[in-house]
């Protein structure tokens, strides 16, 4: 198994952890069909009333799609699948609470998971990217889960900056991406002591929020996602043509703001 998942009957938290320190938690197809079972899992689990979720390690929280994974598209442009599009909470119908904790590097696919999250806790350490542009792939769904996150300018620099730029917690915060900010380390009991807070509220006045906060935003996000597939058909430089800049990427020649 590469997640982790714990529950505490006594606080009604259930901690999820990506465990693939050693992949620095990228997500391959595996891991994806175990995200996606465990939000539905938990959909039934009444003595689950709220989510922490993390990744295993230090270095990074998840750096998107693992990029070992053989993803088979139909030879239809008009038909891309996308390996990440059900491993995030809502789009398992969950609407109990979800609190993410960051530390080290969150890139790429991260932003599917720290998009459905309620909010997000960062080590002082956490750093967020979006390397698509910089290896010829378009910045779809990320892009949009982050339009929604944060200012629209933000937003756009950080996709359009690909790996040349970082993010910090002290920038996300400022903006309102991340809502506190703690020392490394601190992330995952400053979002427990949240979790266990809101898990200790009557359950469906709590749910209930989730899902109104949730539906000021999800047919814009639903509209956006619907033509999300025709943008990477057309945007992204063939798969070996991606590889060779994959490949060629320089290790740690990047800003951080």
């Amino acid at each position: 198994m590469s997640l982790l998942v714990t529950r505490d009957k006594e606080t009604g938290v259930a901690v999820v952890t990506l465990d693939r320190p050693e992949r620095l938690n990228a997500i391959d197809l595996e891991t994806a069909e175990q995200l996606a079972s465990t939000w539905r899992e938990l959909r039934f689990d009444d003595t689950v009333r709220a989510i922490v979720l993390t990744g295993a390690g230090e270095r990074a929280f998840c750096t998107g799609i693992d990029r070992s994974a053989e993803v088979p598209q139909p030879s239809s442009p008009y038909s891309t699948d996308d390996p990440l599009i059900a491993i995030g909470p809502k789009a398992n119908d969950l609407w109990k609470p979800v609190v993410a904790a960051v530390r080290g590097m969150a890139c790429g696919g991260a932003f599917y998971l720290l998009g459905e999250a309620e909010f997000v806790i960062a080590a002082e350490d956490a750093a967020f990217f979006d390397p698509h542009t910089t290896y010829g792939m378009v910045s779809a769904y990320e892009s949009m889960y982050l339009a929604l996150r944060m200012p629209q300018g933000e937003a756009a620099r950080l996709a359009l900056m690909g790996t040349a730029e970082r993010m910090s917690a002290r920038r996300a915060y400022e903006i309102g991406f991340v809502s506190e900010v703690t020392v490394p380390g601190g992330e995952l009991a400053a979002a427990l002591r949240c979790a266990e807070t809101i898990a200790g509220y009557p359950a469906e006045a709590v749910q209930g929020t989730v899902r109104s906060l949730w539906a000021a935003k999800e047919a814009v996000l639903a509209q956006a996602h619907a033509r999300a597939p025709a943008f990477v058909a057309l945007g992204n430089l063939p798969p070996e043509q991606q590889s060779e800049l994959f490949t060629a990427r320089r290790s740690k020649e990047f800003r951080v703001r």
